[in-house]
């Protein structure tokens, strides 16, 4: 059926960018692409709710460890009912903190101080840019926090590494499920999320997550058409606004992305989207092959192309 050739491209997909990262999930996404079985489930849930990586976690939060291929069809075999409550009420909220060591030489860049609003912040951890410190190869910043974890990036091109962390007056996060990070399930969860085999990740996100329960930033729930406004306007006025997103524009359809970028336009504020490199398509920039984020300033101009976990940053002339 043209829905399950849809969704076995999805997961064919998945297993090429989980090639080199996590061995374990790109074998598991190839084979769930020629399952009859997994793919007829998939096929019983909302279109939005096949992503491999949801299918994954949610496994492992009923397994308590990663699905091998066996576990899985078990899984959807005798288990599927709780397999499907599960994919309904969860997202994919990874929430990789490193994402902040890419984004820490646009935010430098803005006149300070900021207020800073992250569009699908689930629990905040990519809200906390000024906590962190970084490692930049030759070059290091230090965050305000001296117990959060360092984050470590790879530089390539001109990249401005600014010499401190950006001043934050005040920050607050929207998403459509916003995570607790005191809340023990919520913090499962997003281990849950994790692709075995990365190495650091696990660690990262631990310490990060001690690191945002110090002081937890404010999440509100709410859809970024309709909610952005209201969060803005509790922003101290002194401060640049800054809204921000990484990895979220990729699960709007496109005409609510162009609602996204008019909304953001009204409220006068400085405008960060780490993002694929189609889903701005607007604007110009050097191709390049197997790059997979592009870091674009006020939806007009690319400032980076950067890893998609913040390993790395490639700074455009």
């Amino acid at each position: 059926m043209p829905g399950d050739d849809l969704t076995a491209e999805r997961y064919l997909g998945f297993a090429a960018e989980a090639r080199g990262r996590s061995p374990q999930y790109e074998e598991l996404a190839t084979v769930v692409a020629g399952d009859s079985l997994a793919l007829g489930f998939l096929r019983s849930l909302p279109a939005a709710k096949r992503q491999p990586n949801l299918l994954f976690a949610a496994a492992t939060y009923l397994l308590g460890e990663s699905p091998e291929l066996a576990a899985l069809r078990r899984l959807v075999g005798d288990r599927a009912g709780e397999l499907t409550a599960v994919m309904l009420a969860r997202r994919t909220q990874t929430n990789e903190a490193a994402r902040c060591a890419t984004l820490l030489p646009a935010l430098a860049q803005l006149p300070q101080p900021l207020a800073l609003i992250e569009i699908g912040a689930s629990a905040g951890l990519t809200l906390l840019p000024d906590r962190y410190s970084y490692d930049y190869g030759d070059r290091q910043v230090t965050g305000t926090d001296p117990d959060a974890p360092v984050l470590s990036c790879r530089t390539l091109g001109p990249v401005p590494v600014p010499a401190q962390v950006p001043d934050v007056a005040w920050r607050a996060g929207l998403d459509l499920n916003p995570l607790d990070v005191t809340a023990d399930d919520d913090v499962r969860w997003l281990e849950c999320l994790l692709w075995p085999g990365e190495a650091g990740r696990p660690e990262r996100l631990a310490a990060a997550i001690e690191t945002a329960r110090r002081d937890p930033p404010r999440i509100h729930r709410g859809d970024l058409l309709t909610d952005l406004p209201a969060v803005a306007r509790d922003a101290p006025p002194h401060a640049t606004l800054v809204i921000y997103h990484s990895a979220v524009l990729a699960y709007v359809a496109a005409e609510q992305r162009r609602q996204v970028a008019e909304t953001i336009r009204a409220l006068n504020a400085s405008w960060l989207s780490n993002e694929g490199p189609d889903v701005i398509p607007a604007i110009a920039f050097p191709e390049r092959d197997g790059e997979k984020f592009v870091l674009v300033r006020d939806g007009t101009r690319a400032l980076a192309f950067t890893d998609a976990h913040g390993a790395w940053i490639d700074w455009l002339p």
